[in-house]
């Protein structure tokens, strides 16, 4: 049964560590040329055969538990980092979201005002500042400006 604290015991600590360091060992290059040369003993000396195969078989027998617990072991901070990579991103994906939630009500508003605006029938007075008010209909009427502007 796993340790139900965040912190592992020390006994688990020690076998992690060492699963690990014998993952990065087996991993090696080095770790395939000494195999290599191993496996090449029977050749020089062909009366070693037997205990050589025996060793081997022992190898192979502590060797392929101790790479899969190493790798499970590297592999729970992949999956940790995953997990926190996938809250982030959900987390990103929800602001998106409500983003274009917001983007979509401005469009929506901006386009209900746009059809207000083009169905309201024409205007005959246009007003294009404080100081010049244009008539539309009376094409003889000149436009008007204010009593006090000053002339230069």
């Amino acid at each position: 049964m796993p340790n139900p604290s965040n912190k592992p015991s020390l006994v688990t600590y020690v076998n992690d560590r060492i699963a690990v360091r014998m993952t990065i060992i087996f991993g090696s290059i080095w770790c395939v040329y000494a195999f290599l040369v191993f496996s090449l003993i029977p050749l020089a000396a062909p009366a070693w055969q037997n205990t050589l195969l025996y060793i081997s078989n022992c190898i192979q027998l502590v060797a392929l538990p101790a790479l899969m617990v190493g790798n499970a072991v590297l592999s729970r901070g992949t999956d940790q980092r995953a997990a926190e990579d996938h809250a982030a991103l959900i987390e990103i994906l929800n602001d998106v979201r409500a983003e274009v939630g917001e983007l979509k009500t401005v469009t929506n508003d901006l386009a209900r005002k746009t059809d207000e605006v083009a169905r309201r029938p024409p205007s005959e007075v246009l007003s294009i500042s404080d100081e010049a008010v244009i008539n539309v209909t009376d094409e003889a009427a000149p436009a008007t400006a204010p009593a006090s502007a000053p002339t230069k």
